[in-house]
């Protein structure tokens, strides 16, 4: 593989991540015969086909799909170098790959937001999905760092805290319960739960609540967003275990309720986490410093403000 070059392993990389020559052409300004040139140099000193067309879909062969491993790291290994020589010229440049579980979408922007502004020459690629997907993507080395509830078992990690994260149960105002006091927590065993899929952090530490005192969950539906429990809850259908962090709006404006149970809110840590043995980038590491110096604080002013505004209107 002497004469592989470092286009014709960018050009695979693109093409493969899309599944499209057009696409590919377009993200490197190139056109598309010039695509399919570099992957036809690239299969003869391979002497094996990469890429194979069904219909008009593009898939990746058995090689394909290990060559595609390699491409990754050489593609992670220059930016790395890249970001580590512009932080010894003392420029601000890089790409900050974030990835946080759905529940954390709802104050991790108001963090990049904060944090932007220092380094304007930053690219950020943020993603969002549940905890499962999470840790599959940062075992894949497609993110850097982590925000999440709990650190993951399955992987060796160095997760640091750096914000509170209460969890409540929350009701329609119309609720029976809605206003009693010192609900035992026994009496929601009856109730009808709207709950998160399984793989959910959210879901596991509701789990683990109720399975301290040895209580059952009457699961009235299962649903993957905690906005669909959200509006399940305000129309009725059950009541919901979620963190505060996603409610504060509808709290607000009296659409939801925090009932008052014995033993909540669960105070559980917001973590910020990567792999141990994972080379940061310089611009990753200024952002984890970051959240451990200021996200709590950022956190807490924007459930704050969301607040205010609401009550002036």
């Amino acid at each position: 593989m002497r004469n592989i070059t470092l286009r014709q392993m960018r050009v695979f990389a693109a093409v493969a991540r899309y599944r499209s020559f057009t696409r590919a052409a377009r993200e490197l300004h190139l056109t598309q015969p010039a695509i399919s040139q570099q992957i036809k140099l690239l299969e003869l000193e391979i002497d094996m086909p990469l890429l194979e067309h069904v219909g008009r879909q593009i898939h990746l062969t058995a090689a394909g799909e290990e060559l595609l491993r390699y491409a990754a790291q050489i593609n992670e290994l220059l930016r790395e170098a890249g970001e580590s020589l512009a932080a010894m010229r003392g420029l601000k440049r890089g790409v900050l790959k974030l990835g946080a579980v759905s529940t954390a979408k709802y104050f991790a922007p108001s963090l990049l937001s904060a944090f932007a502004p220092a380094y304007p020459e930053v690219a950020i690629r943020f993603t969002v999905g549940n905890r499962e997907e999470i840790i599959q993507q940062l075992a894949a080395n497609d993110i850097d760092l982590v925000i999440m509830g709990r650190p993951p078992r399955e992987l060796i990690t160095v997760a640091e805290p750096f914000a509170k994260h209460p969890l409540v149960i929350i009701a329609s105002p119309n609720h029976p319960l809605a206003g009693k006091r010192r609900i035992p927590l026994q009496r929601l065993s009856s109730e009808k739960f709207i709950i998160r899929e399984e793989g959910s952090g959210t879901r596991a530490s509701m789990e683990h609540v109720f399975k301290e005192r040895d209580l059952a969950i009457h699961a009235a539906m299962e649903v993957s967003s905690n906005e669909t429990i959200k509006q399940a809850v305000m129309a009725g259908m059950g009541i919901g275990f979620i963190s505060i962090h996603t409610v504060g709006l509808e709290l607000a404006a009296g659409k939801l309720v925090i009932l008052n149970v014995v033993g909540l809110p669960l105070i559980r840590d917001w973590y910020v986490i990567h792999l141990r043995d994972k080379r940061l980038s310089p611009i990753t590491v200024a952002f984890r410093s970051f959240l451990l110096d200021n996200g709590a604080a950022i956190i807490r002013k924007t459930a704050e403000e969301n607040k205010l505004l609401l009550d002036a209107d």
